[in-house]
């Protein structure tokens, strides 16, 4: 057993009694029954009962802190009263009628949604998640722009389907069949882990502890005038990224190309940010070369990196398409690709038909999660416990020497762990794991990421608040300081 002396928050909440079947025929029935390729965390996994807020009560009635959100899906709260209201009387209302009739709810929730985004990305075609909001982005862009090749960053994930799988640049969810036709990486941009980077590059109030790379008299001006290099126009660290980027147009694709997808936050890949400018000069010269650029919010979107409602702001760009899911429904399945007209009528040369998207059950409830976020003020709470999160786990990072680098911006947060600073080496995924495990031994329930899993992934629902994140912060530390431990007794 594993204790902490932080004492976890009230909370009000008084969850049902469990009354479904044993555990241990749960885990029969998932042997059995359910796809081998639905792996589970923790080496007992976990038998959830009931949600609330930010948190989550299992079969025993043990309740955790969510850090995770159903892996980033969960906004405003898991069984937020305002949403699971609005999908109760729309249950008893109207559940599906398919796009082949008119319904209230799509239109309302066609203006609500695209009155958030700007000029000119005012055209929704709903489905019904993140993989097939961008395998339909893809195929969008290669309608438009009658080209076939699209680029996306190495350690990027864009789903699962065949399709997309040529997108996805993670080796664990590539699976020995072919795909990837027309679809090329490139260089990651991380300023952490990639061959560049320093300690002016990101947006985020936490940087890397590398010394930047750029010039000293740079990194001087840089200290004393400008909050970050790149204002100045001499990043070097974004200046070589940007070199690697048109060396894959000069070699890896034609003269012309169909798109270019990114992640404002890369985020199955541990939170990896690029540096500020990187995006901004990325889409010139896509667009140069006939190519759409697409922005993946499906983890950044909604207010989750608390400065802005859209991850792509955040770079100061204006994509030609933008493809949503997760956080859209709170965890109702759904999903959307924002565009403009002009590429929204590309789809419209012949049919395309999607039998759930636009539902009017899914449309009520992504209207109810806009209204919660403006309502409990979720972009805010974002930014203002997502900056006091990430500067009390940089003390974390300063106090232990296998915690590599906290970054992030807002509620979209990566803890990445290395053998030691210098050589920036993983952690050994074994001894990751059981910093993991005591974690949620102590009640914080916190995800996994990075090529090499050596990355936590703290992503929680947007309504936490700095009480929790106190407890989240000592729990992380008692798990650190036990791993250390465990290390000198060797």
């Amino acid at each position: 057993s594993v204790s902490t002396q932080a004492k976890m928050p009230t909370c009000n909440f008084v969850p049902e009694k469990y009354k479904s079947y044993p555990y241990e025929r749960m885990q029969k029935i998932r042997e059995q029954n359910i796809s081998p390729s639905l792996r589970m965390y923790y080496q007992k996994p976990l038998l959830l009962h009931q949600g609330h807020m930010q948190w989550l009560v299992d079969y025993e009635g043990q309740r955790y802190l969510d850090l995770f959100a159903g892996i980033v899906t969960v906004s405003v709260g898991h069984c937020h009263p305002k949403v699971t209201v609005a999908a109760q009387k729309q249950l008893a209302r109207l559940w599906h009628t398919a796009n082949i009739y008119m319904h209230p709810s799509i239109h309302e929730y066609a203006e609500k949604l695209t009155s958030l985004l700007p000029d000119p990305l005012k055209v929704v075609y709903l489905t019904n998640s993140g993989s097939e909001a961008n395998d339909l982005a893809m195929f969008m862009s290669r309608l438009y722009t009658r080209n076939f090749d699209i680029i996306s960053f190495r350690g990027a994930y864009h789903g699962g389907s065949p399709y997309t799988l040529g997108l996805t640049s993670v080796g664990l969810y590539k699976h020995s069949v072919a795909n990837g036709f027309g679809c090329s990486t490139t260089m990651l941009p991380d300023v952490f882990r990639g061959p560049w980077g320093g300690s002016h590059c990101r947006d985020s109030p936490v940087q890397t502890v590398r010394k930047c790379s750029c010039s000293e008299g740079v990194t001087s001006y840089c200290l004393a005038a400008l909050p970050c290099c790149f204002q100045s126009g001499v990043c070097h660290a974004n200046d070589q990224y940007i070199e690697q980027f048109k060396d894959t147009l000069n070699t890896s694709v034609p003269k012309t190309i169909a798109g270019f997808i990114a992640e404002p936050i890369q985020g199955v890949n541990g939170a990896v940010q690029y540096p500020r400018s990187f995006l901004k000069e990325a889409y010139q010269l896509v667009r140069e070369r006939g190519g759409v650029c697409i922005s993946d919010e499906v983890q950044t979107g909604f207010g989750r990196t608390g400065s802005h409602f859209w991850g792509f702001e955040t770079h100061g760009v204006v994509p030609d398409i933008v493809t949503l899911a997760k956080g859209i429904g709170n965890g109702f399945p759904m999903a959307a690709v924002v565009t403009t007209k002009d590429i929204a009528s590309s789809l419209a040369q012949n049919l395309h038909f999607n039998t759930f998207g636009g539902s009017p059950l899914a449309c009520v409830v992504g209207a109810a999660v806009l209204d919660a976020i403006e309502e409990d003020g979720l972009q805010k709470n974002c930014e203002d416990v997502g900056t006091y999160m990430l500067l009390e786990l940089a003390k974390l990072r300063d106090e232990f020497e296998v915690v590599g680098d906290v970054r992030g911006k807002g509620l979209m947060i990566g803890v990445e762990m290395v053998t030691d600073k210098d050589s920036r080496h993983p952690l050994p995924a074994e001894e990751i794991s059981q910093i993991w495990e005591d974690c949620k031994d102590m009640g914080v329930l916190i995800g996994r990421g990075g090529l090499y899993s050596q990355t936590f992934r703290i992503k929680p629902p947007m309504c936490i608040n700095k009480k929790d994140v106190d407890f989240a912060v000592e729990v992380l530390r008692t798990a650190l300081q036990r791993h250390m431990e465990r290390a000198a007794a060797k």
